[in-house]
């Protein structure tokens, strides 16, 4: 009987299947692999060309802001020198468009002759920068208030809820209105001039005093839905006191609602310090403010430096939508049932 040597085509039958089972596991390991929420929403975001676009123009908004000291260093001058000389008898600007050239690339203020570029960058700066404080200091007290409310309940929630509702009542304008000149004349005796640092902290306090309570309501609602959870239970079971579970357990639990809320609250902030400027209520001179151009720019719409109005009232739109439109973009990329 003659021993043939066995070929590679004499495997036996079961050899070439035995081998796509062993290597089955390591494919499907490599087809699915698990991704975190903040992953989900980072690509949902990247396919979003609205979240996009929003982001890139506040991006440069803020860049713009931060960097307002060092740009006008290479500009070559700052906000509150005057050109009075390159003005008309008639207040002004010599030249188109209010004034713009290769030294005042937007132009100078009719009336007052400072340049409006300068006056622009540094009123944006202003206005971040109160939107920022306020959304930040608001949406803390509103975790607070809501996380405390909702993880207690009983009597607790009952209280808090009451006062969130006696919060939203009041007129939010009409009463800012009302209490921001009260505040700055208590402070300061009459004829006294009140420091810009000054008034810029009131609209901060202003602001933050009535901005927490949508956030208290939304971070209450979350936390209703999930201080019965296990893990909840299991860090009770262990002895973790009542700090530990909310701000531990709880908390990192709901970080999606509390961004999406703060992202939100900014362009709100935004219009409503320009609105306050526009009517003389809020940032007042020398301090540059977006606002208040829009106020005096208005007065010269029928002239030929109609610029002067169009110029910062585009700003003040186009960052105001800015940010609206990366609020909802970010909604909706942190919601696990979009379908974006």
């Amino acid at each position: 009987m003659s021993n043939t040597p066995a070929t590679a085509d004499s495997r036996s039958p079961g050899t070439e299947d035995t081998a796509v089972a062993v290597l089955q596991p390591d494919t499907a390991a490599k087809a699915f692999v698990g991704r975190s929420p903040g992953q989900l929403a980072w690509i949902r975001l990247k396919r979003d060309r609205t979240a996009f676009g929003s982001f890139i123009t506040v991006v440069f908004f803020i860049l713009i802001a931060l960097f307002a000291p060092v740009i006008s260093r290479l500009y070559g001058m700052t906000a509150t020198e005057g050109f009075s000389e390159k003005l008309t008898y008639q207040g002004l600007p010599t030249g188109y468009l209010g004034g713009i050239s290769g030294d005042h690339w937007l132009g100078l203020e009719a009336g007052i002759g400072r340049d409006l570029f300068m006056q622009l960058i540094f009123g944006l700066r202003t206005s971040l920068i109160i939107a920022f404080l306020s959304a930040i200091i608001s949406i803390v007290l509103g975790v607070v208030m809501g996380i405390v409310s909702g993880y207690f309940g009983g009597w607790v929630d009952q209280a808090m809820t009451w006062f969130t509702d006696f919060m939203l009542a009041f007129p939010f304008l009409v009463f800012a209105l009302a209490i921001i000149p009260i505040i700055n004349t208590a402070a300061y005796d009459v004829g006294e001039e009140v420091p810009g640092s000054f008034r810029i902290a009131v609209i901060i306090g202003v602001f933050a005093l009535f901005g927490w309570m949508t956030t208290a309501r939304l971070v209450r609602g979350q936390i209703l839905s999930l201080r019965e959870r296990e893990y909840v239970e299991a860090a009770r079971a262990a002895g973790a006191g009542s700090a530990h579970i909310l701000f531990k357990q709880l908390l990192p639990n709901i970080w999606a609602p509390i961004l999406v809320s703060f992202s939100l609250a900014l362009p709100g902030f935004i219009a409503a310090e320009a609105a306050l400027s526009f009517l003389n209520i809020g940032v007042v001179e020398p301090t540059p403010d977006l606002g208040r151009l829009v106020y005096y720019g208005r007065q010269w719409l029928g002239t030929p430096d109609w610029a002067y109005f169009l110029i910062p009232a585009t700003t003040v739109f186009i960052a105001v939508l800015a940010f609206n439109l990366l609020g909802d973009s970010l909604r909706d990329a942190l919601d696990p049932k979009s379908s974006k």
